[in-house]
């Protein structure tokens, strides 16, 4: 018997196609224990069918990368500061943060923390790059799909 996905499930295999963190799916798609209910749904065969369903479904290549770097340069670094300032977490606060743009966190012997982020700049210069070979690229396309249609109809005009 075929069994339907909740939305919080349908939520998870969202977040793990796009990412590939089951940790972090889990998290965000709300569950209370991540790390437990994600390996628990990826066991689940109705799961992995609906993420490869979503992998056939979603554009890849560059597109991706894109996201990625867009995430990066555009990203919100509110749950990194609430990190910060924050004395008394537990596990579950924690999981729920999206620390996407920290590279690296630090607990210095005097005290406190120390976060570091991925170089914005650095991922705009590298999100253009990608964006306008991309844009380069469709046009060439656009140009050569122009250029096999008017030899198709020079063609057709010699009767050849």
């Amino acid at each position: 018997m075929k069994q339907t996905l909740s939305a919080k499930e349908i939520l998870f295999c969202t977040y793990y196609a796009l990412n590939r963190c089951a940790r972090e799916a889990a998290a965000k798609s709300g569950y209370r224990f991540p790390e437990r209910s994600a390996m628990r749904l990826l066991q689940r065969d109705e799961i992995n069918a609906y993420i490869a369903r979503i992998d056939r479904e979603r554009a890849h290549g560059c597109e991706d990368v894109i996201a990625g770097y867009a995430r990066l340069a555009f990203g919100c670094v509110s749950d990194a500061v609430r990190l910060l300032l924050r004395e008394d977490w537990d596990e579950a606060a924690l999981d729920g943060l999206d620390l996407f743009l920290v590279s690296d966190i630090k607990r210095p012997k005097g005290g406190g923390l120390e976060i570091k982020f991925f170089d914005r700049l650095k991922a705009l210069e590298h999100l253009e790059a990608l964006v306008c070979q991309k844009a380069g690229d469709e046009a060439e396309s656009l140009f050569d799909a122009i250029r096999q249609g008017a030899e198709a109809i020079k063609r057709s005009e010699h009767g050849t």
